[in-house]
């Protein structure tokens, strides 16, 4: 298993992934969502991949104050073996190395699975609320 930055010819992999992993939502074009992460800070856009086909990803930023983390997917029959922790483990220690202090991850309420995950990685719940505004409307 090797992780790396994504290359555009991952592009059909990714997507596919993140529609498998129930990532994707109709208000949030992902050719879009990477072409701009393409843009500004690539190298924190990861895959891991297995033979040469891609079985995780990440995409992380880092704007100087705080990190984020957004499209962490593992292929569903590879969850709870290590790849998400093994992704996390690489942007983090990517954001380090750029100096942030602080990761923040957005996620829906309701996905249990996914908090449970990263509880047991040691994020706790902010006393925060969320708030967004759409600047460009995907579709």
């Amino acid at each position: 298993m090797n992780v790396r930055p994504f290359t555009e010819c991952d592009q059909l992999a990714v997507i596919s992934l993140w529609k498998r992993c129930g990532l994707l939502r109709p208000w949030n074009d992902p050719e879009r969502d990477i072409q701009r992460k393409l843009h500004v800070q690539p190298e924190l856009f990861l895959v891991a991949d297995e033979a040469e086909v891609i079985i995780g990803s990440a995409m992380a930023g880092y704007d100087g104050h705080r990190g984020a983390v957004y499209y962490l997917a593992v292929e569903p029959d590879r969850q709870s073996k290590g790849l998400g922790r093994m992704l996390m483990d690489e942007v983090e220690r990517r954001l380090i190395q750029m100096g942030c202090s602080k990761l923040n991850i957005l996620i829906r309420s309701s996905n249990l699975k996914v908090r449970e995950f990263y509880g047991k990685l040691g994020y706790k719940t902010d006393d925060v609320a969320c708030m967004g505004k759409r600047l460009i409307a995907d579709m």
